[in-house]
């Protein structure tokens, strides 16, 4: 192969590992690691810090989804759905993959420790989040909530690296509610589409324990719950020096109405999952940041 076509032949292979890790997945966890960081007055974040923060968020994110497709390999081969995947197709080889973990896995815990060594020390808790949640769907039809408690662990992780103290903390664990119970509930929207496979396969959801519909019930209570949890934070952001300023206040609640909109549209788009799951939960993720941004500045600015 000439120099030119191996030039050539990089974007592509990166391309290849974007897809395999769904890299534009990150546009859901990033907000929400944001909104975290705002949480509070007086975030200590540095240029560096920012980068660092990044930089762990982008990393542990991939080393999350290599991680789901190793494990998950040998079902995708099987899923009609899935079989065209990276890895089953042999797009990315094994071994590829498993380096791609060590190697994002590495330097996830090198930003962690970057950012101080307690950080170095909680960072094993969305390791092993991330390493049992792919196991679930084997054993419980509450697997959704792996992936819930997976991404609920961002805007606590944004937080807690904006504010080494861990003081005033309310808001951000009643963001961590809210992204619990969304992410569950868009999760079971998105299990509609393996329903079939699943019940042969004999894996767990919650679709396949209560049917579509009854699954889809569930996916909206869990979705009430989010937008009570997201009311929740902004309230205590809103009221958190006890001068409210109500043009922002109006905005705050503007931006949360938009959000539970979003999610009420979800509820009515779930038989088009690429509509439901992936186009509308970028935009909600940005509308919680905003929301929080929002609220923050109704409590006199940051």
């Amino acid at each position: 192969m000439t120099s030119a076509h191996t030039a050539s032949a990089v974007p592509g292979r990166l391309r290849t590992y974007a897809s395999f890790v769904r890299f534009e997945h990150t546009l859901f966890s990033l907000p929400l690691i944001l909104a975290g960081v705002f949480c509070a007055r007086g975030a200590e974040m540095s240029f560096v810090r920012w980068a660092l923060v990044a930089v762990a968020a982008v990393a542990a994110r991939t080393s999350a989804l290599a991680l789901n497709r190793v494990i998950d390999r040998r079902i995708d081969a099987l899923n009609p759905r899935t079989r065209t995947r990276e890895l089953p197709a042999g797009k990315v080889g094994l071994l590829e993959a498993r380096l791609l973990i060590l190697v994002s896995t590495g330097v996830y815990a090198a930003a962690c420790a970057a950012l101080g060594p307690i950080y170095l020390k909680l960072a094993v808790v969305p390791l092993a989040v991330f390493a049992l949640y792919p196991y679930l769907k084997r054993f419980t039809p509450l697997c959704h909530a792996g992936v819930g408690v997976a991404l609920s662990l961002a805007p606590l992780a944004g937080y807690a690296a904006a504010h080494p103290d861990l003081g005033s903390s309310g808001p951000a664990f009643a963001l961590a509610g809210f992204a619990f119970f969304w992410v569950t509930g868009f999760d079971i929207i998105y299990a509609t589409l393996d329903e079939a496979f699943d019940r042969e396969a004999g894996l767990h959801s919650m679709v396949v324990a209560l049917g579509r519909a009854g699954a889809l019930r569930v996916s909206w209570g869990l979705h009430v719950g989010a937008m009570t949890a997201l009311a929740w934070a902004a309230w205590l952001l809103v009221t958190s020096t006890g001068a409210v300023r109500l043009p922002w206040a109006g905005v705050t609640i503007a931006c949360w109405a938009a959000s539970a909109a979003l999610l009420w549209l979800e509820q009515r788009w779930a038989e088009d999952v690429n509509l439901a799951f992936f186009k509308t939960n970028v935009v909600v993720g940005f509308l919680v940041l905003a929301t929080v941004l929002a609220a923050r500045m109704a409590s006199g600015g940051f």
